[in-house]
């Protein structure tokens, strides 16, 4: 179960989707106003999955004590558990000597949400990709349909036909600068894509939500980055759901910030996406392009207003957002405002990325943390699932107050 409702990967979630056929079409979405600027509308709120939904409440239903003692008290059975599943019940073929990267991500970047999925547990994100994530269900497919309709309320969706990989990548690349205007004329954005180059390895986030911000906010001037969740309970979720939000919106300031910075590796974009940079982009998306205002015919042409977008751009404020909405009348939980923290999540980046790259073993979520295997669709088969070897406890851990200081 990943701690995360929206995807992505580029292959899934930047609202776009195509075919190498022209009569298929990608739907693309395009930042224009809908209000008036003396008026910036109140943050909706993220529509997240029934299977987040499941790890929240999970928060309050699961405590420490469900681990077995034997095993709590025995650092030797813990590591006796991890190399039987080294040997024998990985769900990936140790015959096959390519890294994760490579197998389920090629010509692709790492989402935000693969980032925070691994750091939820790297052992459900490796059977997830090895054996498959359970099916949509119509809970989700509701949320979804909320989350564009919220979406929608400041960005407008069109339809443009695409031919080619050149042109699904132009389309993104339109949507992001399409954003960034928005931000800068109206003060806020929501669903800003950002592709970017970290620390080696191309990175896709979509950022819940961009706004100036004031001076209540911070005496920082940067732009405010935050992300919204809701709760079925009007309670806060443990420690590990808000660590790892708090390292989602920290990922996508460090993802921001380096866009921002640094020069964009065009030649390295062109080929690790194996894309032609100077391929005619198709009639239809040339003319969506020149709506935009942009006289650009080729690929490489729109990677270039991308970077010369960004670069008028500030760092994003090092004071960050994460709040959290009671979902039956959307009244606030609570704002955890928090500051970026470069080194710790530069050190979860390198580990995520280690995993990825398959130089290391998928090692299981902390002991203190295994009531997550109660929640997990792969905890029959897992050995880390401490439910294996005796009943779970039924106290729970105490419940966190309506609002938090951070």
């Amino acid at each position: 179960m990943m701690a995360e409702s929206h995807s992505e990967s580029t292959s899934e979630s930047l609202t776009t989707t195509s075919s190498t056929s022209p009569d298929q079409s990608a739907t693309i979405t395009i930042s224009t106003p809908r209000r008036s600027h003396h008026h910036v509308p109140e943050i909706p709120i993220e529509i997240i999955s029934e299977e987040e939904m499941a790890i929240l409440d999970a928060a309050f239903a699961a405590t420490r004590s469900f681990l077995p003692s034997a095993i709590r008290s025995s650092p030797s059975r813990i590591r006796s558990i991890t190399m039987l599943s080294k040997r024998k019940l990985s769900a990936c073929s140790s015959d096959i000597e390519d890294s994760l990267l490579h197998r389920f991500r090629k010509n692709q970047a790492l989402g935000v949400t693969d980032l925070t999925g691994t750091e939820w547990c790297e052992k459900q994100m490796e059977n997830v990709l090895c054996l498959g994530r359970r099916k949509v269900s119509k809970a989700m497919k509701l949320g979804q349909a909320r989350h564009l309709e919220l979406e929608e309320e400041v960005v407008k969706r069109v339809r443009v036909k695409v031919e080619s990989n050149e042109d699904k990548w132009a389309l993104k690349l339109l949507s992001s600068i399409a954003a960034v205007n928005q931000f800068l004329f109206e003060g806020r954005t929501r669903e800003l894509l950002l592709v970017g180059f970290v620390g080696g390895q191309w990175i896709v986030g979509v950022i819940d939500e961009v706004r100036k911000a004031s001076t209540e906010d911070s005496s920082d001037t940067g732009p405010l980055l935050s992300d919204t969740k809701t709760r079925v309970r009007d309670t806060l979720p443990a420690e590990p759901q808000r660590r790892n939000g708090r390292l989602q919106v920290m990922l996508y300031k460090l993802l921001w910030d380096t866009v921002v910075k640094e020069e964009f590796p065009s030649t390295r974009f062109f080929n690790y996406f194996a894309l032609n940079r100077h391929e005619v982009l198709s009639q239809d998306v040339r003319d969506n392009i020149a709506d935009a205002g942009i006289p650009a015919q080729t690929l490489e042409e729109i990677v270039r207003y991308y970077e010369s977008t960004f670069k008028m751009l500030p760092v994003a404020n090092d004071q960050l957002l994460l709040r959290y909405e009671f979902q039956k009348d959307r009244s606030i939980i609570a704002e955890i405002r928090f500051t970026h923290d470069p080194e710790w999540v530069m050190s979860k980046y390198k580990e995520v990325i280690e995993f990825w790259r398959s130089e290391r073993e998928a090692e299981y979520t902390p002991e203190e943390e295994r009531w997550k295997c109660r929640y997990c669709q792969f905890a029959k088969s897992c050995p880390g699932n401490p439910s294996l070897e005796s009943p779970p406890a039924t106290s729970s851990p105490p419940r966190e107050p309506r609002s938090l200081a951070s």
